[in-house]
């Protein structure tokens, strides 16, 4: 019995998948021009690899960056930092014996030698505990003013330098950055400082500071206000057309701007760029717009004695536009390019009509 169930199943004709078959044929057509299904199935795989080592990589990333946050949280913050030195510059500008403002060729590395030079002795002074002669003739507290920037001794053989930014003639915030060095003849550092964390002071230490102290000060007094200057020229547009612009964003150091006017009438979208941190004005810049006529206008502009087709799904560059933020405050120039804005579409949309 057994043996004619082997030997019927023996017999059995065997079925293969045919592209006859609807299934069959879906599954190959989902890999055209590959021999076999299963080299999709190996390629799908390497890419889901791929991927898996991209969000590893992100995920270590994102671990390190809370990690440095944790620990600089565990810190002072930078509000406490800012007052704890603001109270620091007031007292020695209070205790100071004489003020002294330069300009020019007055501040140079000879002067900032002879601030070190004081810092040091001053220190090495209070060091001599037993000898009361040099105790009791203290140095002159002599404080510095070079443009926005006031210089300081601070105590433990530290030159303190505090940054006034301004806007328009109108003071702002103030920054710190305290430099020391060991002795006088070794390299200056950065102790500590109330610079914003997104603009890269650390950077300009490496460069600058061990090799010319004077222009590494004079350099973070350029990045701090121009940095104050763009933010406060987005401000003021914010403050006076903010019921105008629909979409504002922007770099935390504001070297990167976009908005976009939207009215019935037209839409413009501009975008800056600025060569870098110290600059007031950009350099990139991009100014285009799309009309958006209603029936009613699109049929006064299709008519052929104003030459005009009503339709423009290409938008229109508005040169006048990039000319005025070249050259104008962020402001000023918002302001020139809505008060142009309809003429300049008109006359775009004129040239661009067929003869």
């Amino acid at each position: 019995m057994e043996s004619d169930v082997e030997e019927s199943l023996r017999k059995r004709p065997r079925k293969y998948p045919s592209f006859a078959d609807s299934s069959s044929r879906k599954q190959f057509e989902q890999y055209p021009g590959r021999p076999f299904a299963i080299m999709g199935e190996v390629n799908f795989m390497q890419d889901d690899d791929h991927r898996l080592e991209i969000t590893r990589t992100r995920f270590g990333s994102l671990l390190k960056r809370h990690g440095d946050l944790t620990e600089r949280l565990a810190r002072d913050s930078d509000k406490i930092v800012f007052e704890r030195l603001q109270k620091e510059f007031e007292a020695a500008r209070a205790s100071q014996t004489e003020e002294i403002c330069l300009d020019g060729d007055a501040w140079n590395d000879g002067l900032l030698a002879t601030i070190r030079e004081r810092v040091h002795m001053e220190s090495d002074r209070k060091a001599m505990h037993g000898d009361a002669d040099i105790l009791s003739c203290p140095l002159d507290k002599i404080t510095y003013k070079i443009g926005n920037k006031v210089i300081c001794c601070l105590e433990g053989a530290r030159i303190g330098v505090q940054y006034e930014t301004t806007y328009a003639g109108e003071p702002c915030e103030f920054y710190h950055c305290v430099l020391e060095s060991k002795s006088f003849l070794e390299k200056m550092t950065v102790l500590e400082h109330t610079v914003p964390f997104f603009l890269p002071i650390r950077e300009i230490e490496n460069d600058l500071l061990s090799s010319n102290a004077m222009k590494f000060i004079d350099h973070v007094g350029d990045l701090l206000q121009a940095f104050v200057d763009r933010r406060e020229q987005v401000r003021l547009i914010k403050e006076l057309y903010g019921n105008q612009i629909k979409e504002l964003y922007h770099s935390l150091p504001y070297h990167m701007i976009e908005l976009v006017l939207d009215d019935s009438d037209c839409k413009v979208t501009v975008s800056l760029r600025y060569a870098d941190l110290v600059s007031v004005l950009p350099t990139r810049i991009s100014v285009l717009a799309w009309p958006m006529f209603n029936k009613s206008t699109t049929a006064t502009l299709n008519r052929k004695e104003d030459g005009l087709s009503g339709s423009h799904s290409a938008p229109i560059r508005l040169t006048y536009a990039e000319d005025a933020l070249r050259t104008m405050s962020l402001p000023e120039a918002y302001a020139e390019i809505v008060l142009n804005l309809p003429q300049a579409i008109q006359q775009t949309c004129h040239q661009k009509a067929p003869v």
